[in-house]
Formats: C-alpha cells, structure tokens, sequence
C-alpha cells in the first residue's frame, strides 16, 4: 500500500537557500542572558579530535571512569573592543570609536585621534554593545573579522569602559558549560534537486531527465511557485549549533592540544583554544562566534567532564 501522505521533501525553515551575506551571523541578542561581562566570542575552527576524559557526572555508569568522545577544537585568539554602540528604542544612537590599531587599517579607515571622553556625554541610551575584533598577530591571516557583542549588567557602562584599550582573554568572558556556536556551513556550490532537497530518482525510463522533479508547476495556475524543489546554491548558510557542552579550554601554553604536524590546512594554534564535544559546522578557519545557550539542556548542564588529553 503506498502511504497516504508524506512530508514535503526539503524544509521551508530556512529560506531562501542562498550564500550568507558575512561570514559572522548576526544574534538577536534580546534572549541571551548570562553573567555579568560580555556575552559573545570570535573564534576559529582548528579541526576535529578524540578527547579523553573522567566522567564525573552523578548517577552516570561511566561515573569515575576514562571515557572517549569527539570533539571539536577551536582557538579562540584575544579580542579588543572597536567601537561603542548606544542604542535606543533598538536604533543605534551613537557610536564611538575607542580603537586605532595599526591592523584595523587592513579593512577600515582609522582616524588618528580617540575620543574616549564622549562616553560619558551620550544621555538617553537603553542598550550598550560594543564592535569587538581579533588580535591577529599569531593567527594565520592578518585581516581581522568584526561582530557586534552585547554587554550583560547593571552597570553596562561601566563595565564597558573597563574593557576598552587591552586585549580580552578567553577565561574572563567564557565560563558557561554550554554555549551556541553561530557559523556558515561549507559551500558546495550549485547542486541538483536530489542533493539539494532529498527528492528521489525517477523511473530509470523517464523522460527529460532522471534526477529532475515529475513536475514543478501546475497547469494553473501557470507559474512555479518557490516551493518548488529546484536546482541552486548549496551551503555557505548560516546555521547555528545549540548546547554543545565545554569539555575543556586553556592556553596552548599550559597544556598543549596541538597535532605533532600540525592541524590539517589550519596548521598550530598559537592561542587559547576551546574543545567542545560533537561537531561545528563550517570547514577549517571559519570563523564561529560562541554564545552563551540560548535554551539550555538541563541534561548536557549536568555532565561534568575533567579533560585529561585530545588524541588524534
């Protein structure tokens, strides 16, 4: 008996299925709440591994014993603050530059002069976030990335201000045992319906192709609508990862995660790093911005990992 109906093949969840326009999304930062300090991070995915680690987590059969898992490693270099966003009514206000750098000139125009002193003038703001970059002076390319971070506080402000002119560390913002990776998937470029959206081959004796769809339109009305599965852009969209658990971080100092040869086409992390269980998307050297969980798992919150060594 054929089945009496069927889910459509491919997803409207996302739409349209064309190439991102940045490589760092942007966040609707009104739902993400977590401790005072900065709420965001640009890091760079380095490669894949198989962390061991003591499962330390209550009530678990594995409790006290070495465990297995993959993972993910990025590093994750110090970050500066740009600019300063006041907003109002969810419209930028103003912004003031607090950075002149030398590398910022790779991609921005940078004024001579700093004007810190018009942070105490603007009056009337409701939101701070501030423009955050890279430092990119042990990073495999020069050019830095941008994104906008929010700020979480009573005193936005102050605690702004006490970040401006020296480089972030990734142990004063990240201390959240899940986060959300936000990143673009790999670009495969243009693909066919099959690929594209999962339709199945056609009868080996059909006409005008196999791997095209019976029909994308109706007689009427005469016009195809954008639901029909059809050929285009695959990839290079912009997808983000929930509650992915921190197994461990530190400085490429302190404990060494690196490959004798290197990561493949990434090369050594020169920085600190992050390894979070289970996959990123996006190929080596994308940039990924690490958020703290939207919708946290109370089940992932409650595993508890000591990371002993990442073997490949």
């Amino acid at each position: 008996m054929p089945k009496s109906s069927r889910p459509r093949h491919g997803s409207l969840q996302f739409w349209p299925r064309k190439r991102a326009e940045k490589f760092i999304p942007s966040v609707n930062w009104k739902h993400i709440k977590a401790d005072e300090g900065m709420l965001g991070f640009i890091s760079y995915k380095a490669g894949m591994g198989t962390a061991i680690v003591k499962d330390n987590t209550e009530k678990s059969m594995t409790k006290g014993k070495k465990i297995a898992m993959p993972v993910t490693i990025l590093e994750v270099p110090n970050m500066k603050i740009l600019s300063v966003r006041f907003y109002k009514n969810g419209k930028v206000m103003k912004d003031v530059v607090v950075s002149n750098d030398k590398e910022l000139k790779r991609k921005i125009k940078v004024s001579k002069e700093i004007k810190n002193a018009e942070l105490d003038k603007v009056q009337g703001w409701d939101d701070i976030r501030v423009i955050v970059y890279p430092v990119m002076k042990k990073m495999f390319k020069k050019t830095p990335d941008f994104a906008e971070v929010a700020i979480s506080g009573e005193d936005k402000l102050g605690i702004v201000k006490a970040l401006i002119g020296r480089e972030i560390a990734l142990s004063e913002v990240i201390k959240w045992p899940l986060v959300d990776v936000r990143g673009l998937t790999k670009g495969k470029g243009v693909q066919g319906p099959i690929r594209r959206f999962g339709i199945k081959k056609k009868f080996h004796k059909s006409e005008k192709g196999r791997r095209n769809p019976g029909s994308i339109s109706p007689w009427n009305p005469p016009r195809v609508t954008f639901r029909a599965p059809l050929f285009g852009q695959l990839g290079m969209f912009t997808r983000v990862h929930y509650n992915l658990k921190v197994v461990g971080s530190g400085n490429i100092s302190e404990k060494d995660v690196n490959r004798k040869q290197g990561f493949k086409r990434y090369g050594k992390i020169n920085n600190n790093y992050l390894v979070l269980a289970g996959s990123v998307q996006g190929p080596v050297k994308r940039q990924i911005l690490i958020t703290p969980a939207l919708r946290a798992n109370k089940k992932n919150i409650k595993r508890e990992y000591e990371f002993l060594e990442v073997k490949f």
